[in-house]
């Protein structure tokens, strides 16, 4: 099989993501979706401190830092393992995310439920913070321009370059 592929700008440490000059993916991706589930998970902290008070408002907040928390594991592991080992860094995630499923469920059965958890706004948190991650991610990975195959040079006519 050929290619028709013509060599490229030289890769190299370029800046990726929307971020211009972040030399990481994986910590651009982590700041972004950061600021962004903090931004909601704070709106539905103040929703739930007029609704129904103090304890909402920290049990929203608890739920919003547990699943910021969960996610941003992984955000580092694809920064450490994903720049040195990229094909490995998939296996890594896959093993990472059952250990968080598990470990994240030991520590909370453990601790048990605090008297001042409000089980409904700490759902509430949860959730409004996850779809604020995973859009921030969404938007992140979209902006990213990571070029995998080099841009094949102006032909015209067919693809030998004939016309």
């Amino acid at each position: 099989m050929t290619s028709n592929a013509e060599t490229g700008r030289p890769s190299g440490k370029r800046g990726v993501g929307v971020f211009g000059r972040m030399s990481s993916l994986w910590l651009g991706l982590l700041l972004l979706s950061t600021c962004v589930a903090a931004i909601a998970a704070a709106v539905t902290s103040v929703i739930a401190a007029v609704l129904d008070g103090g304890p909402a408002s920290l049990s929203t907040a608890a739920g919003a830092l547990l699943v910021m928390l969960f996610f941003a594991i992984s955000l580092l592991i694809g920064h450490f393992v994903g720049r040195n080992n990229p094909s490995g860094a998939i296996g890594l995630f896959v093993a990472t995310y059952f250990v968080k499923v598990v470990g994240f469920a030991v520590v909370l059965f453990a601790l048990g439920r605090p008297d001042w958890l409000n089980g409904r706004w700490f759902l509430i948190g949860a959730v409004v913070s996850v779809v604020a991650w995973q859009a921030a991610e969404l938007y992140g990975f979209s902006k990213a321009r990571l070029q995998i195959f080099n841009d094949p040079a102006d032909r015209k006519g067919g693809p030998d370059g004939t016309a």
